[in-house]
């Protein structure tokens, strides 16, 4: 159970995000989630979008030079309130599991925080937080969000 995220390698120069938002927003992309790690002299952008524009998406970052690809990671609910986040990230050190990044997805008052995981063995990440009963999100639950 996985969602895609879109991972764009970018050049960490000034206006280099804003050009990078204009390619999406030209062709009527709406970015749901974004995240920045960076270096001195590049970036790893990663944005989760619904799932029927993914496809466009690429076209258009593709097209306007941008190196990118499709990942899939894993959207874990968490209980809202303070260690709800601790809670998970016992879970998988528990279970031998490395984060290789983290970053919040949405909130919603009926269903808590979402977080979006890249775990060392994805699969097994998922069965493992499935059996701690985490609740693991799919692509459509997560675009419904």
């Amino acid at each position: 159970m996985f969602i895609k995220q879109i991972s764009v390698f970018l050049e960490n120069k000034p206006g280099a995000m804003r050009e990078l938002t204009a390619v999406l927003g030209s062709g009527g992309i709406d970015i749901r989630e974004i995240s920045i790690a960076d270096t001195q002299a590049f970036g790893i952008v990663r944005i989760i979008l619904r799932s029927e524009v993914i496809d466009q998406a690429m076209a258009l970052l593709k097209g306007a030079g941008y190196t990118a690809r499709i990942n899939h990671v894993i959207c874990a609910e968490i209980v809202d309130k303070p260690n709800g986040l601790c809670e998970l990230l016992t879970v998988i050190e528990k279970e031998n599991l490395s984060v290789e990044y983290i970053y919040s997805f949405r909130r919603t008052p009926e269903r808590g925080a979402t977080m979006i995981l890249r775990l060392s063995e994805q699969d097994r990440a998922c069965k493992v937080l499935k059996e701690y009963g985490v609740r693991v999100l799919t692509q459509e639950e997560a675009d419904a969000l």
